[in-house]
């Protein structure tokens, strides 16, 4: 196979966590590179989940779940500014409705505070509708401050280009195919574009994190898929529902069917919890649907359903070992990452100093004087009053063309996403970037001219432009579609 690159470390997954960890690394003066086996980063895990924030209080106490939920949720807090993160500090209720539960609370009150959650508190009834109005049917809830939600994909971008820009290489549409070892040691990582030769991996492939470890010849724990669906409701709705977290009363196999706002003002329910084999089954299902509906009307009876814009689910990797698994795997040069089920989103910038600490102390790697922390900001045109607006346009005249009617995203933003470091390649790698595509008519209005714009700036054609994964082309030429040569 022919050799393309070489490196220091390579991180193997462009999820939250792979890109979490490259930015803890380029703090270091270390070659690094991720590799994305799709066409855009965060296409896995981190594109689909609940986007909470936890405080920490679920986990078992001394588990590298809880012990990373913690210090991941304070680092959040630090690099908000930093990277200009989308992130809604709202806190989060897990509410009972029976006496049984309010148990429970009392159960989790008591592990947060052995995992070093500051500020959990249990409330009346009446302080709940105090914080939730429409929680009607609780009896008392746990209130946690230090919870928040966050933009995921936005996050994963932003650790990602922060490291591009210290140094880093992130190589997309990269998939990995095997390992190359000396003296037992991992020196190189076989690629569907070539080999990289390096001294370290980190494994944080996801969903396929065993089957990678398998690969280099760690077979200690196997990764099951499991499904979690989701409903999301137009902002009109969002009155009617939840202005934060609400969390029903945890089961030992999933912390419930919550109620939540987004960054963006929506609302979601779900998710369930089905446990898969298949790893790339992201349907939904009617029975899934029947199941979050019937869930969430138990803290809010009045779901508004005719407000409900999409459907969607997500895969959670759930370790064979019941916990994270993070740190040196016994195949010399390969760390592993695996397992990252929640509370991984938040558990993510914790996870990645660990494995950046390991790896550095068997390196000896030093700091990089110049390392640059911030990112700089974007402008969101929908969030700008008139006059700033109108300065933009001034600036650039494409600030004056909207594009997403539902969301108010003009082509400038568009352009500039395609164009950034680690930018747009696809429709929807424009619509997580930009939300053109996630208002309430689902892209109906603009997806044609998202389509032409990528076309336009990546100089391809039409036909070529995909809507997300390699496969996944919108257009065919006419003779080409009627089975003939295009």
């Amino acid at each position: 196979m022919e050799f393309i690159k070489s490196a220091d470390v390579v991180v193997i997954g462009g999820g939250i966590v792979g890109t979490a960890v490259l930015r803890e690394l380029s703090k270091y003066d270390l070659k690094c590179i991720l590799v994305e086996k799709e066409p855009d980063l965060a296409m896995g895990t981190t594109k689909a989940n609940s986007a909470i924030l936890h405080a920490g209080f679920d986990a078992p106490t001394g588990s590298l779940k809880a012990i990373t939920n913690v210090r991941g949720n304070k680092l959040y807090h630090e690099l908000e500014q930093e990277l200009d993160l989308d992130i809604k500090w709202t806190g989060s209720l897990v509410a009972a409705t029976t006496d049984e539960e309010m148990k429970t609370l009392q159960e989790l009150l008591e592990r947060g505070k052995a995992n070093g959650v500051e500020g959990l508190k249990i409330l009346s009834r009446e302080e709940v509708l105090e914080k939730e109005k429409n929680l009607t049917s609780v009896k008392g809830a746990l209130w946690a401050p230090s919870a928040g939600v966050c933009w995921p994909f936005g996050a994963a971008l932003a650790f990602a280009r922060c490291a591009v820009q210290n140094g880093a290489e992130v190589i997309r549409d990269c998939r990995v195919l095997g390992f190359i070892k000396e003296d037992g040691r991992i020196a190189g990582v076989e690629t569907s574009k070539g080999v990289i030769r390096t001294k370290y991996v980190v494994n944080a492939a996801g969903v396929y994190a065993d089957e990678i470890a398998k690969l280099a010849g760690d077979e200690s724990f196997t990764i099951t898929p499991r499904k979690g669906e989701y409903i999301l409701f137009d902002k009109t709705a969002c009155s009617s529902l939840v202005f934060g977290v609400v969390f029903p009363t945890p089961t030992k196999k999933s912390k419930g069917i919550l109620v939540c706002t987004t960054t963006h003002g929506n609302t979601f329910i779900g998710p369930n919890a089905q446990d898969m084999e298949d790893k790339d089954d992201h349907a939904v299902t009617a029975e899934g649907m029947n199941e979050i509906i019937a869930s969430a009307r138990k803290l809010i009876p009045n779901l508004p359903m005719g407000a409900a814009i999409t459907e969607f689910s997500g895969l959670r990797a759930v370790s064979s070992t019941g916990d994270f698994i993070i740190g040196a795997s016994a195949v010399a040069g390969l760390y592993n990452a695996a397992g990252m089920q929640s509370p991984g989103l938040t558990a993510a910038p914790a996870v990645a100093e660990m494995l950046a600490e390991a790896i550095v102390k068997d390196s000896g790697a030093q700091a990089k004087a110049d390392f640059k922390a911030k990112l700089p900001k974007k402008h969101i045109f929908n969030r700008l009053n008139w006059d700033k607006q109108a300065e933009l346009i001034k600036e650039n005249s494409l600030y004056g063309r909207v594009i997403c009617r539902c969301e108010t995203i003009t082509e400038a933003e568009i352009v500039e996403a395609i164009h950034e470091s680690c930018g747009a390649r696809t429709v929807d790698g424009v619509k997580r970037r930009t939300r053109a595509g996630m208002g309430r008519c689902q892209g109906g209005f603009c997806g044609p001219r998202v389509t032409q714009i990528l076309a336009r700036e990546l100089n391809i054609p039409v036909p070529e432009v995909l809507k997300e994964r390699a496969d996944s082309h919108m257009f065919y030429e006419k003779n080409q579609a009627q089975g003939g040569e295009a």
